[in-house]
């Protein structure tokens, strides 16, 4: 049943993609104001492929490097996003992406919450793939919690905004405030709530990015281009007291959705997922207990 249900999302999305979400009738990024770059962010690696100009950033990819950079702060929730704008053509093998993580503070035991744009050949859309996962990968056995979606929209073609709402109570991804992903705090074992700072990087993934690494970077088409703008941080800073409330994105400022905004993510998801790792058949659910509950 789970198998069939899995066929289903992958045609629905292969043939919905003129579909446009309704209304949420909310939009929590309106409510934050957007930063500058160098006000809360710096250069990670890469220096000589990241450029700052108007408020806004570019890094690039060549065969010589990516490049990647991260918040001046952790923090213990809060609401991150950026507005991004990715390269049109043969991408395949590149991953582009915001996220956040501990991985330098806790190598090899690390927590992370990604969204991570997957280039595509010229064929084939952007997918833009939501994970979750905890403890890291120091024994080998990295646990994903992949959702994975083809979008509405070209993000090649214009800025759209994207963001991750963090709280001890649950993870909401969003798309222009569409919320797309609700992920919930069920256990401590299965949700991560130990202090992350924000990343964002464009990287070389050629052995697993695109249709499972059959398709790799191909540098005849360097240099592979992401640009952001608009960053949106909201959160409470790991260092201070905590007396900060934590971020949410619903209208009345209580966890959770709205019922609009339910309806919503309902919505996306049974148009757009072509990917849940609580649907494949090939994945040990004994290790995510949360399947079936998400």
């Amino acid at each position: 049943m789970a198998f069939l249900l899995y066929l289903l999302l992958l045609l629905n999305a292969k043939f919905s993609n003129s579909l446009i979400p309704p209304s949420p009738k909310y939009y929590p990024s309106l409510k934050i104001n957007s930063t500058r770059f160098d006000q809360e962010l710096r250069n990670l690696w890469g220096p000589y492929h990241q450029r700052v100009d108007q408020n806004g950033l570019t890094i690039w990819l060549d065969r010589t490097s990516g490049s990647g950079f991260k918040s001046m702060r952790s923090y213990t929730s809060g609401y991150f996003g950026a507005s991004i704008k990715l390269q049109a053509g043969y991408t395949a093998g590149v991953i582009a992406c915001l996220y956040l993580s501990n991985n330098q503070a806790l190598p090899g035991k690390h927590d992370e919450i990604d969204m991570e744009f997957l280039g595509q050949t010229n064929e084939e859309p952007y997918v833009l793939q939501t994970n979750v996962y905890m403890n890291g990968s120091g024994d080998g056995n990295l646990v994903g919690r992949e959702m994975r979606f083809h979008l509405w929209f070209d993000p090649t073609t214009a800025f759209h905004h994207y963001a991750i709402l963090w709280n001890p109570q649950e993870i909401i991804f969003l798309v222009d405030d569409i919320p797309i992903r609700k992920y919930k705090n069920r256990s401590p074992s299965t949700f991560p709530l130990r202090p992350m700072w924000v990343y964002g990087s464009i990287w070389d993934a050629s052995s697993w990015a695109t249709d499972n690494g059959r398709y790799k970077a191909d540098y005849s088409y360097e240099p592979f281009i992401a640009r952001y703008k608009d960053f949106k941080i909201f959160g409470c800073d790991a260092s201070r007291n905590s007396s900060c409330h934590p971020a949410t994105v619903s209208s009345t400022g209580t966890y959770g959705l709205s019922d609009t905004q339910h309806s919503v993510l309902r919505w996306v998801q049974r148009s757009y997922v072509i990917y849940y790792y609580c649907h494949d058949m090939n994945r040990d659910h004994t290790v995510t207990p949360e399947c079936g509950g998400e």
